[in-house]
């Protein structure tokens, strides 16, 4: 809703002001090659591959045209195009935010509110590889769901409030923007960092602030913002995970792309596990590099 109605109005300043920037939605895709051009030499023709489009491509389309240098790679042999695609959102942003603006150590403690979420079931997976304790809040139809991805402890949020817990932690990362910085305070440990996904407007003024005064720190990270290079080495990690059975992306609904309307309205509802896939066409989807 952020990128496509622009509901709040600071990501604005981001994904356009009175209209979206992007005309095609959809920020990561899998397929396969069907063209390369006379200078690409990364992949070719029949590569079965996954990653993430330009902002100004979108990928729900049924041919993508981008790039060798993009964040693209080959998908695992053992993985569905669906379960390929959905390392890319939730993924792609837990990573930047847990190894780079965090750095995660073996035996801190982080809290993550919206575990089962895109980005919340891929943070706990990778907070588990940095051997952090981890501890998930969702909802009561979702433990069992983050206790099978590794929590050592999950908060139903509809029993507990977790800011009044009596624990504390190193790391707050809120997935989902269900939270604030004031809230998430009371259970920080001296030095400890709050982390969070959404835009709004307090957490710019909060990164500052907290960057100038108190130990504990605000931060935001934007993730689709980071260049490719980049992005490329955190894929180059995620599959190496996907590939030694310690991360799987969570995918909870399939629709086709005549009915992503109603896909959209469904991730609206707050309830879904994991990502949302929209699929193309039943057949292999083609990319085109150049």
């Amino acid at each position: 809703a952020i990128f496509r109605a622009g509901s709040d109005f600071m990501a604005r300043m981001f994904t356009g002001l009175m209209k979206p920037k992007p005309t095609i939605p959809g920020g990561s895709f899998a397929g396969e090659i069907e063209a390369v051009g006379k200078d690409v030499t990364r992949f070719q023709v029949g590569d079965q591959v996954f990653g993430t489009a330009d902002p100004d491509t979108g990928a729900h389309a049924e041919y993508l045209n981008l790039p060798e240098d993009r964040a693209i790679a080959l998908k695992p042999k053992h993985m569905t195009y669906e379960e390929a695609v959905a390392i890319h959102p939730g993924a792609l942003t837990a990573l930047p935010n847990l190894q780079g603006a965090a750095n995660l150590q073996a035996g801190q403690k982080i809290l993550i509110i919206g575990a089962s979420g895109s980005i919340g079931s891929s943070a706990v997976q990778l907070a588990k590889y940095f051997d952090a304790e981890v501890t998930g809040v969702c909802s009561t139809a979702n433990v069992e769901l983050v206790k099978s991805l590794g929590a050592d402890k999950v908060i139903d949020y509809k029993m507990e409030d977790y800011s009044r817990s009596g624990e504390t932690y190193d790391v707050v990362f809120d997935t989902v923007g269900k939270s604030s910085f004031w809230q998430a305070r009371r259970v920080l440990n001296p030095g400890g960092l709050y982390l969070t996904t959404i835009i709004s407007r307090g957490i710019l003024p909060l990164m500052l602030w907290t960057s100038k005064f108190g130990s504990k720190k605000a931060k935001i990270v934007f993730a689709g913002l980071r260049p490719a290079s980049e992005k490329n080495d955190y894929l180059s990690l995620l599959l190496e995970l996907v590939e030694t059975g310690r991360f799987k992306p969570v995918v909870d609904r399939h629709y086709p792309l005549e009915q992503i309307a109603e896909a959209h309205r469904y991730v609206e509802t707050g309830r879904k596990k994991g990502s949302v896939v929209i699929v193309i066409t039943p057949e292999d989807t083609p990319v085109k590099e150049r």
